[in-house]
């Protein structure tokens, strides 16, 4: 059933169409968490003042980043001076939290408005992808381990590929420059480590875990099409997301990989995934990236987080048939839309990379969450491979 059609599309006043699949748009919130403590449970949430303690601390990540850009002269000078104005801007947000002259839109800040704050000032300062050579290299360095993922995948039983997969998209979700754990992590081990990361992710059950559901329903059922978020360059994706979208394709789903349409931080835009999968040796990913059945579109943003109401309109289009929606990695699917309800079924998966997030849902760092939202759940689960959480982990 076609769940919505190009004619029904909602365009806003900026030109950016509202995703058709949100369940219902004029109740849509994205951002998973209001930047304030809750009174209610003031030990889970944070306040204004250790939210905004985030952006602080990945304020050397990005000027290192921006002080090594070599597309941008005085880039060191420059780096120097977006560390001075950016920390400005969060001090006057702590002093102001309600808005104000010289902070974006009207009223409380959120995890969006201050990503978008963050890279309208890079770009400001001439920094338009500070991150490129990372995710340049990156890229080639998991581009020459993925036949060797795939083909370890391929040669597992099936019933244990489903999980397996899971874990690649979880250990592929620590490539995260934006979050200073992650990235004091990557610069210390000197780079992503995406075997040793699947080995000391956390046992299930993980903090949200419905890959049980999920797994059922994946068992006993094809999906049409899909629309998935990617998040990060280098493992994440091409380790991580494009194994689960590979085995989607085999399955006779046809997958829309949905990434960014300018750089933000180390995600992926979609001109770096199409040439990512050129690159593909792999002969499955070729041949369903050649006849269609694997496309890449642009999700229409610019931001590591996502508002599911101002897509592309090609984004748009494309999703108005989908049967399935993955989000993946911490800002698409838990900094925003962790709650977010849609028309079809929805996933939602990544890992959690700061200490303030892991607060509120009661968990710790690097818990993973894998969410599975059903629409129409089928009654009388009946014992499945996955049904002890334990039986395909090893």
């Amino acid at each position: 059933m076609r769940m919505g059609s190009k004619d029904s599309l909602v365009k806003d006043k900026d030109g950016k169409y509202v995703f058709p699949l949100l369940k219902d748009p004029a109740d849509y919130e994205p951002c998973t968490f209001p930047l304030r403590k809750n009174p209610d449970d003031p030990k889970h949430y944070p306040s204004l003042k250790e939210w905004l303690q985030i952006f602080k601390k990945s304020i050397p990540s990005f000027r290192n980043c921006a002080a090594s850009d070599n597309s941008v002269r005085d880039a060191k000078a420059r780096a120097i001076e977006f560390e001075a104005e950016f920390l400005k801007i969060l001090i006057a947000i702590e002093k102001k939290p309600n808005g104000g002259t010289g902070l974006e839109g009207p009223g409380p800040v959120d995890v969006i408005k201050l990503c978008g704050m963050r890279d309208e000032l890079l770009r400001k300062l001439g920094f338009q992808d500070c991150f490129k050579t990372i995710k340049t290299q990156e890229n080639a360095r998991s581009l020459a381990l993925l036949n060797r993922v795939l083909r370890q995948l391929d040669e597992m039983e099936e019933s244990r590929r489903l999980f397996a997969l899971l874990q690649g998209v979880f250990a592929g979700n620590i490539f995260d420059l934006g979050a200073a754990a992650s990235a004091d992590l990557y610069d210390s081990s000197g780079g992503t480590d995406f075997e040793g990361t699947k080995e000391r992710l956390q046992p299930r059950p993980w903090l949200i875990d419905d890959a049980t559901a999920f797994a059922y329903k994946w068992n006993n059922h094809t999906y049409r099409k899909a629309i998935i978020f990617v998040d990060n360059a280098g493992a994440d994706v091409v380790l991580g997301m494009l194994p689960l979208a590979r085995e989607m394709v085999r399955r006779g789903t046809q997958v829309i990989l949905a990434a960014n349409e300018t750089p933000s931080i180390n995600d992926i835009t979609a001109q770096e995934l199409e040439q990512v999968l050129e690159l593909c040796t792999d002969q499955t990913l070729r041949t369903a990236y050649q006849d269609g059945a694997l496309s890449v579109i642009s999700s229409g943003s610019s931001l590591p987080v996502i508002d599911l109401r101002t897509v592309s309109r090609a984004l748009a289009d494309e999703a108005a048939d989908a049967d399935l929606v993955v989000l993946e990695g911490m800002g698409r699917a838990i900094e925003t839309n962790l709650y977010s309800q849609f028309k079809v079924d929805v996933l939602k998966v990544g890992m959690v990379k700061h200490y303030e997030v892991a607060r509120c849902l009661n968990g710790k760092l690097y818990d993973v969450v894998c969410k599975f939202d059903e629409i129409t759940a089928e009654k009388g689960l009946e014992e499945s491979f996955c049904s002890n959480p334990q039986c395909v982990i090893s």
